[in-house]
């Protein structure tokens, strides 16, 4: 008896040892980032990897007298994420008061370049529009390249916000944007410093598609070009994300149909989004949306999911999750 009792006792002993080891694993296994993925008020989310680790540079939400900074965040996994503040802020922007949104990114030549839009202009005769600030390190401190806007007027009626960078396979630079309905393209400077002109002289071209309001960003996949914007009033419940297909960046883009849009049993206003494309070929969407029964118009949060693509190269629509995505480090 007294060995059976011990032998008993032994597989005890090594089944809760095996469930405890089971445990420790499990919530690494389950865990998820939740959405939000971070605390705080942001939107326009744009994400980026660099080296082993995923960032987002995102909007400071609020009143756009407020709105003078630039916080980052990264993360090793997608779970865990840690805040680097005021990356870029206005008091290092000579030209910049005001309204500073909508970060890009971009890495080159061993620099970070974070392209920006500030002071919300609504005409040529104002200060502001498109600026570029460079740093040695995602984290910044970022400072002004130019001293001068990037893009400081108006084209083909696009405000000149809501900037996106897209690098072709060829190693060519795009800077896509445009708000108030018209979507621009125009080819980058190695240096970013400004614009080569297109084969026909012309700078920026309009490459607006149908429905098209604001927040473009571009990338390549199957040889295709995909244009992707924002719908709908920022402010309201219907903001979602629309996209396109092309076969070279400057178009024609046809509107396919909408992938991102709220479901009311979770959160409204979801768009103004970036991708982020995993080595090993996962895609996610990182975007902002409003909480439930929020109505403030800054009332924004960042969130991500997955992005998933059809045998055909079509974007699925995206469900919008309160759970977010597993943990995925970059190893």
């Amino acid at each position: 008896m007294r060995r059976l009792a011990g032998f008993l006792l032994g597989a005890a002993v090594l089944l809760a040892a095996v469930a405890a080891t089971a445990a420790d694993r499990a919530p690494a296994a389950r865990a998820h980032a939740g959405n939000p993925v971070f605390p705080g008020w942001y939107a326009d989310p744009e994400a980026a990897i660099f080296g082993r680790e995923y960032w987002i540079y995102p909007t400071y939400s609020d009143a756009y007298d407020r709105q003078l900074f630039f916080d980052a965040f990264s993360s090793p996994d997608l779970v865990r994420w840690t805040r680097h503040p005021h990356v870029l802020d206005a008091r290092d922007v000579a030209w910049a008061r005001r309204a500073l949104w909508a970060p890009a990114i971009v890495a080159k030549d061993g620099k970070y370049y974070l392209f920006f839009s500030a002071n919300d202009i609504h005409g040529d005769r104002e200060v502001g529009g498109i600026g570029v600030a460079v740093a040695d390190r995602p984290q910044g401190p970022f400072r002004d390249l130019l001293g001068r806007p990037l893009v400081g007027a108006f084209h083909h009626g696009a405000q000149p916000i809501d900037q996106s960078v897209f690098r072709d396979d060829d190693g060519r630079y795009y800077l896509v944007y445009g708000g108030w309905g018209h979507a621009n393209i125009a080819r980058l400077k190695d240096d970013f410093t400004g614009f080569e002109p297109f084969a026909d002289g012309e700078v920026f071209k309009e490459i607006t598609p149908e429905h098209y309001v604001e927040g473009p960003m571009m990338f390549r996949r199957g040889g295709r070009y995909y244009l992707m914007w924002s719908e709908g009033g920022w402010t309201g419940p219907d903001y979602s994300v629309a996209y396109a297909i092309a076969d070279s960046p400057l178009g024609p883009f046809k509107r396919i149909g909408k992938i991102l849009q709220q479901d009311p049993a979770i959160a409204t206003g979801a768009g103004h989004h970036s991708l982020l494309h995993a080595p090993d070929g996962a895609w996610y969407i990182v975007y902002h949306r409003r909480p439930r029964g929020e109505t403030a118009a800054n009332h924004r949060v960042v969130c991500i999911d997955r992005l998933e693509f059809d045998a055909r190269g079509f974007i699925r629509p995206v469900r919008i999750t309160r759970e977010g995505v597993p943990a995925h480090p970059l190893d």
